[in-house]
């Protein structure tokens, strides 16, 4: 735990003064409302809001922005501004680790933009190593405080794991899916991807299985979640009606 301890805090330090620097290239970043707007204007994300920003009100600002998804009444964006503001820097308050879904782009079910979450997809929303690293960064060094696991409706990689399906290198991505179709019991009659209940039961069970996983396979996360600095949640996205269910 001390070498942990002090290679994480020499990997802060470093990451620390970059971020920094970059603050005051980012100090345009906030987005005034103009008086009389007939719809808010977004925020983007500075060192000093995201650093204001609870775990907590990380979660519910994720909350909010689907529901302005699904209301169809999203925030106003300059987008190109955002651009120029987060050009020196960037502070996100959530990391979101979704699937590779293309009706499921995490900044737009969520409302954010430019320089608000991270996003890690992969076909089945699993974690490995190389996403666990980048979940590490997102949080260790730069200041995100929520961990948003997120899967959804008809799941093709979750189907392809539930009908064992073999095909190049996605093999191995399927196995990473597989503890979680053994793990759902009650459907002896049909565990295939005819089943929807099946294959939704799995998908839900992968969220949590992921969750797990992120406790147990990274101590900096784990540490930092203990301690009150990040949380981390699991979610669900429905493709037919763009509402996220939170777990």
């Amino acid at each position: 735990m001390n070498n942990l301890a002090h290679d994480r805090r020499g990997f802060l330090k470093m990451a620390g003064s970059t971020l920094f620097a970059a603050g005051a290239a980012s100090s345009l970043a906030t987005v005034a409302v103009p008086a009389g707007a007939a719809e808010p204007e977004a925020v983007t994300q500075t060192q000093q809001t995201q650093a204001a920003i609870t775990p907590q009100q990380a979660l519910q600002m994720l909350k909010d922005g689907n529901e302005r998804f699904v209301a169809g009444k999203m925030l106003r964006r300059d987008l190109m501004q955002q651009v120029k503001a987060t050009g020196g820097g960037q502070f996100p308050f959530a990391a979101i680790v979704g699937c590779i879904d293309s009706r499921a782009s995490n900044e737009l079910i969520f409302d954010q933009g430019i320089g608000d979450i991270f996003s890690a997809r992969i076909a089945g929303n699993f974690v490995n190593d190389d996403i666990l690293g980048s979940i590490e960064f997102a949080c260790a060094a730069a200041g995100a405080k929520l961990v948003l696991v997120i899967g959804h409706t008809e799941c093709g990689a979750i189907m392809g794991a539930c009908d064992d399906v073999v095909l190049g290198n996605l093999t191995q991505t399927l196995a990473n899916i597989k503890p979680a179709v053994a793990a759902v019991s009650g459907f002896d009659a049909d565990r295939t991807s005819s089943n929807h209940a099946f294959v939704q039961a799995v998908a839900d069970k992968n969220v949590v299985l992921t969750m797990e996983r992120i406790r147990q396979r990274s101590a900096i996360l784990r540490e930092m979640a203990e301690q009150g600095k990040i949380a981390i949640a699991g979610a669900m996205y429905d493709v037919h009606t763009g509402k996220v269910v939170f777990m």
